[in-house]
């Protein structure tokens, strides 16, 4: 979800999708994973940005949204609640 690595180990690109920043399943997200607020991980998309290097991940706005990227297109990653129903994807538990 920074965009430290652009492949799978099979070569396929890698294709995250986050949900939108006002998310309370975004923040949870960030700090559980990248042990920081939506606000750092956001200032540090926005450095990217401004020097040209990388733009961040594709947005969705619903759980159900991310669930239909990540269907569709090969090598996507994203996350949803844990109560989301999660049919047609393969689901990894983030504790």
């Amino acid at each position: 979800f920074l965009k430290k690595r652009g492949v799978w180990p099979d070569g396929t690109a890698a294709a995250p999708v986050d949900l939108p920043v006002s998310s309370p399943t975004r923040s949870a997200f960030s700090l559980d994973v990248h042990g920081k607020g939506v606000g750092a991980i956001d200032a540090y998309w926005q450095k990217l940005i401004f020097s040209g290097r990388d733009l961040p991940p594709v947005t969705k706005a619903t759980d159900a949204e991310v669930l239909a990227f990540v269907r569709i297109n090969r090598g996507a990653v994203g996350y949803v609640a844990a109560d989301t129903p999660t049919e047609g994807v393969r689901v990894i538990a983030v504790k």
